[in-house]
């Protein structure tokens, strides 16, 4: 009995102290501001649905417009919990790909929603759903964070300066594996690094594989961004959390180079197959859906002094009140 009750106490623990959700994530970080995009009670056809974004702005989008949009529309979420009918949910966001699409020029959708001009660390949520038996092909874009004046570059290839833009963005690539995607200026030997792979031209795949995405379901992704602090030393920091489990612990970044970069601006929604050839395109028309979208923010830039690269499932600082809680429950178990 004292080795099953001790057994269970163990896996209680293991899981336990791998979980983060978004607010405990927030406050073991202490981004005390919180923002949300706000989403329609009704289902809407695609012209009405960006109307309804762009009217008064609801989203705080980059100049007010919608970037790209190729069958944006809000409909009722095709995958509620069980026992709710379809037509009684909340609408969620569906983002079409069509046929044969790749790049943000010819499927998904782009745009930009600012937030507040002085967080330097910001965390991003949302949940994503992808359609059922969605074929993976070679990759696609998905919606992260940016920061910077220069509002159109640190995408497509467009590099950044260290003074102009960041962008840090999520990918999945074949069978739906998930990484970090990210345009940073100062590499300093970070493509050296295992699970680093650089490319001269486009962006820099952070961790691929460290976790994956399913199709035909929901899931929760969240994505931690501090600034490095001073802009000449190489201590900011990109986390990904997966279904609230930490996947990916990328610090040593140089995001800036230049205190020009003084935030992290906000919702880069990005979203679309590719890669820039046909080679990465849909060979049918497929779909994701997206609702739930938060950030929690702070001033307060990286105090990080020590990088942590790294595939992960570490705990957090404000897990371990739960773990002493387990290991006294270990401990009873071993006397009983």
């Amino acid at each position: 009995m004292i080795f099953f009750s001790l057994v269970a106490s163990l896996a209680a623990l293991s899981f336990v102290a791998a979980v983060d959700s978004p607010s405990s994530i927030a406050s073991a970080y202490q981004l005390a501001a919180k923002t949300s995009l706000p989403f329609p009670n009704k289902a809407m056809s695609p012209s009405d649905s960006v109307n309804w974004i762009q009217q008064n702005n609801r989203w705080s989008l980059q100049n007010g417009h919608l970037q790209q949009t190729h069958g944006l529309s809000f409909v009722f979420d095709p995958y509620p919990a069980p026992g709710t009918p379809v037509n009684t949910t909340t609408p969620v966001l569906l983002v079409q790909y069509p046929r044969g699409s790749y790049s943000h020029q010819t499927g998904g959708a782009q745009f930009y929603s600012t937030w507040n001009s002085s967080y330097q660390s910001v965390l991003l949520t949302y949940e994503v759903a992808f359609s059922q038996n969605f074929v993976w092909v070679k990759g696609g874009k998905l919606p992260g964070l940016r920061g910077g004046s220069d509002h159109s570059g640190c995408s497509g290839g467009a590099r950044p300066n260290g003074s102009d833009c960041f962008s840090t963005r999520l990918m999945w690539r074949t069978s739906g594996n998930a990484e970090t995607y990210a345009y940073v200026a100062g590499p300093n030997n970070l493509c050296a690094q295992k699970d680093i792979r650089c490319d001269p031209e486009f962006g820099i795949s952070m961790h691929r594989g460290a976790f994956a995405f399913e199709s035909g379901k929901w899931s929760r992704v969240a994505m931690l961004v501090r600034l490095n602090d001073p802009p000449s030393v190489a201590n900011g920091q990109v986390n990904v959390y997966f279904d609230d489990i930490l996947r990916i612990e990328q610090g040593g970044l140089q995001l800036r180079t230049s205190d020009k970069i003084n935030s992290v601006g906000g919702l880069f929604f990005s979203t679309f197959f590719g890669g820039n050839d046909n080679s990465w395109a849909t060979p049918i028309d497929q779909a994701t859906f997206f609702r739930n979208f938060e950030m929690y923010g702070s001033v307060a830039p990286s105090d990080a002094t020590t990088p942590t690269n790294a595939a992960s499932n570490a705990a957090h600082p404000g897990q371990f009140t739960i773990l002493l809680g387990l290991l006294a429950t270990i401990m009873v178990s071993l006397f009983l």
